[in-house]
């Protein structure tokens, strides 16, 4: 297979990026990382969500530039069908489809209330009633996932792109200390604690703090 290239923002604060990033790892393709500064207007439409569409990630691949993250998980399910990205069942995948992208297109009130930022941890933080419906969403779709797959992933044994949609709402439940029940906490903790999550996490916590309007005290 053909070397890819992945373009990615912040990795403390790029929410998209870590999708895109993720579901390269999912599909064991082999990619170069390039990371754009924090003053590329890509960089910034992502992280302070100035656009409905981002051009971070990009995946460049045997010529193909794929820039939309689902986009990303569809072409990579193409050429690595057997790396389990989506569930082999036809109604789980239908399932794993329609919740990936109700996290692609909606959740904007949890998106701009608790911004990713990896290193940041606010105890106590205050959530408000439009970001909560948010959370309560998220929170239903999880059970309804683990109900039916018995997890401890969204749709079984493994992790698929379901989960890497989901993985930076992880990281956001856990910065600003949203109170979960043992069973989802218990999925925040099987993603938080992936290798590449993990690898993931290092990397954000070696970026300086760039981005002022991202880093603010709630």
């Amino acid at each position: 297979m053909a070397k890819a290239t992945l373009t990615i923002s912040s990795k403390n604060y790029g929410s998209w990026s870590l999708r895109g990033w993720l579901l390269c790892k999912l599909a064991g393709i082999d990619f170069e990382e390039v990371v754009l500064p924090s003053d590329d207007p890509s960089t910034r439409a992502e992280l302070l969500l100035l656009s409905p569409s981002f051009l971070v990630p990009c995946l460049t691949h045997d010529g193909i530039r794929v820039w939309d993250t689902l986009a990303i998980a569809e072409y990579l399910n193409e050429i690595r069908p057997d790396a389990g990205l989506m569930p082999a069942d036809r109604g789980a995948r239908a399932h794993c489809r329609s919740i990936s992208g109700e996290m692609h297109s909606g959740f904007s009130n949890l998106r701009s209330a608790l911004p990713m930022n990896i290193k940041a941890h606010y105890p106590g933080f205050k959530v408000w009633q439009g970001a909560q419906a948010d959370i309560d969403r998220v929170i239903a779709i999880w059970r309804e996932c683990l109900a039916a797959s018995h997890g401890p992933y969204l749709f079984g044994k493994e992790p698929c792109m379901a989960d890497a949609m989901y993985a930076p709402v992880c990281t956001r439940f856990l910065s600003y200390d949203v109170k979960l029940d043992s069973e989802c906490a218990a999925y925040c903790s099987v993603i938080m604690t992936m290798p590449h999550m993990q690898e993931w996490i290092a990397g954000a916590r070696t970026e300086p703090d760039e981005l002022e309007e991202l880093d603010v005290e709630f």
